[in-house]
């Protein structure tokens, strides 16, 4: 039968203006819509080669993806794309890859983070735009992840995420290495003159060997790790590499389970659920994972309507242990995780200190996803009586009059003996004045004393940039010093490591306490109390406020930074835009003609 015949009787249908087309599909209130506006809808894609059965009562899936070649974590996803959509044919529907603002963190100025709203708002629109009854969403870099996950949960079609993958280990000279945890090795042991820039160069080809997000228990591994145990990834799908072919294999199946979703209409608001976010705050925890899981779950939670607060990360996590032994916190990289037996292997491992109940996209509970997974190297994932770091490891947030709304730290990666510490607090303005003065080898710092940057969280940078880990001043490196205690509003990145106190909430951008610290004033902090305390009397912090104002934001005046600073809400709240909390929904707005 040639072309011009094919669907013949489609072609009659569709001129007659026949409802006899998917109905329950919400695509077709694009393609089986009578007169003119089903015509134009049908006709515009004809000139991609579609036959005409592709819009008679096939479920249309969107394939969202954040592939570009200035995100170098998800520049495999453009082939990957290729086997989601065989899936999608295979299992009858019809899909449509389409792209988004794509943001890599490494690259992206003053910081991906400025972007994470922007892109969910991009993929919102998209969805609730076009004739698309489910999506996949291709994601993979720190941002990339939980703005997808925000944006389709505020539309709330059925939806499968899938991650790109991490990268294969890193190896240097006979050592494993990892992103981002040994840039900071490296960077601090050039400063110190303890290598040379030969090494340093010869580190970098090495660290990044192969396609895929950083290999540490970074952002990106965190989110993939923890979005797959909340239900919203096929099981086993988080730490495959990415250049490994069952991550293809993955994605085919992917395509051919979101046609089915479809079918039995399981949308994000019946998988994330209050149960799902404290399975992904305790996974956390016992992953040893990225403080910026906080603040992508609190803003991801706000857009599905589901009460989650910041005091959740540190109740809820206090029983569990760090038992993964991956970098900051422990040894391994993300290859050895997949090869231990991966998340299925860390939810058998936990066993009831997560709810098994917990529903996911295979229509299966956490618990039967999982039945039956056993670990293959308990060096790599530990038994719960021999964790890498003990029970209450986890995220700790800190409340006192210098941060009232609170802040956090990541436990497994400081210093056991500065979790109790009373010290002098050196003041920065801005992160600029301190790199410059953290060369200086005369500077007056010891390493009792504890060093403050402010004016980098979500208005003040703007966007809260991954700076919290302040590099160690040269002096103390110098001495031997490897560890301090630092306080800011910024964020850490997940691959970091350190005494590091982050999101101190009210940022000092927005008038808070931070914004009257003076050097020379005294700091006290206790974790173990969950206290963080400036020494100053009530009565001289009122009069440092007098007469404040904030500093000006360059770049502020127009555009999305604009839009960001005037609605961008605290790190408490997830630092997501004011206007962007709570679902809108997937309805059809009206036809232009």
């Amino acid at each position: 039968m040639s072309a011009r015949n094919l669907g013949a009787e489609d072609r009659a249908a569709a001129a007659a203006g026949s409802h006899e087309w998917g109905e329950g599909l919400r695509s077709q209130q694009w393609f089986g819509a009578e007169g003119k506006t089903g015509f134009m809808h049908r006709s515009w894609l004809r000139s991609e080669g579609l036959p005409d059965d592709s819009f008679r009562g096939r479920p249309v899936i969107g394939i969202a993806n954040s592939w570009s070649e200035l995100t170098s974590c998800n520049i495999h996803l453009r082939g990957l794309a290729d086997y989601v959509k065989r899936g999608v044919w295979q299992a009858g529907g019809v899909p449509f890859e389409f792209p988004t603002t794509s943001a890599g963190e490494p690259l992206v100025r003053p910081t991906a983070m400025l972007l994470r709203n922007l892109i969910s708002m991009d993929l919102e629109e998209t969805l609730r735009a076009n004739p698309l009854d489910g999506v996949v969403l291709l994601a993979g870099c720190d941002k990339t992840t939980p703005a997808y996950l925000m944006g389709a949960a505020s539309v709330d079609l059925p939806t499968l995420l899938i991650t790109g993958g991490p990268m294969l280990n890193g190896k240097y000279r006979g050592t494993d290495i990892g992103s981002g945890t040994s840039v900071w090795k490296f960077t601090e042991a050039y400063r110190a003159g303890q290598i040379g820039a030969d090494e340093v160069t010869e580190a970098e080809g090495c660290m990044a060997r192969s396609q895929g997000h950083c290999m540490t228990m970074g952002t990106a591994s965190t989110m993939a790790c923890i979005s797959e145990i909340m239900g919203m990834q096929l099981p086993g799908s988080a730490s495959v590499p990415a250049n490994d072919s069952r991550r293809s294999t993955l994605a085919h199946i992917a395509g051919r389970r979101i046609v089915e979703m479809v079918e039995e209409d399981i949308r994000p608001s019946s998988i994330l659920t209050r149960t799902a976010f404290e399975n992904g705050v305790r996974a956390n925890a016992a992953l040893g994972g990225s403080t910026n899981a906080v603040i992508h779950l609190l803003a991801l939670a706000r857009r599905i309507g589901v009460e989650l607060t910041l005091d959740d990360f540190d109740t809820l996590v206090r029983e569990i242990p760090t038992i993964v032994d991956l970098m900051p916190s422990g040894r391994f990289l993300m290859e050895d995780f997949e090869y231990a037996g991966g998340t299925g292997a860390l939810v058998e491992t936990l066993g009831d200190l997560l709810d098994r109940g917990a529903p996911s996209i295979t229509g299966r509970t956490l618990g039967e996803n999982y039945e039956g997974a056993e670990c293959y190297n308990r060096e790599v994932i530990r038994p719960l009586e021999n964790p890498v770091k003990p029970v209450g490891s986890g995220i700790a947030v800190l409340r006192g009059n210098l941060a009232p709304r609170g802040a956090v730290i990541k436990q497994s990666a400081a210093s056991t003996e500065l979790m109790t510490h009373r010290g002098r607090a050196l003041v920065w303005d801005s992160l600029p004045e301190y790199l410059i003065a953290a060369d200086d080898l005369e500077l007056d710092v010891t390493a009792d004393d504890i060093l403050v940057v402010r004016n980098v969280g979500p208005k003040g940078y703007p966007g809260m940039p991954e700076v919290g880990n302040l590099p160690m001043p040269r002096k103390l490196l110098a001495e031997g010093v490897v560890d301090m205690v630092r306080i800011s509003d910024a964020r850490m990145s997940g691959t970091s490591y350190g005494t590091v106190i982050l999101h101190v909430v009210p940022e000092a951008a927005a008038g808070g306490p931070l914004a009257f610290v003076r050097t020379g004033d005294v700091i006290s902090v206790n974790v173990p109390a969950r206290s963080l305390h400036l020494e100053v009397s009530d009565e001289e912090l009122a009069e440092r406020r007098e007469g404040w104002s904030p500093r000006a934001v360059a770049g502020s005046e127009r555009g999305w930074t604009r839009l960001y600073i005037e609605h961008v809400l605290q790190a408490d709240e997830g630092a997501d835009l004011d206007f962007l909390t709570g679902s809108s929904g997937a309805a059809v707005g009206p036809q232009a003609f």
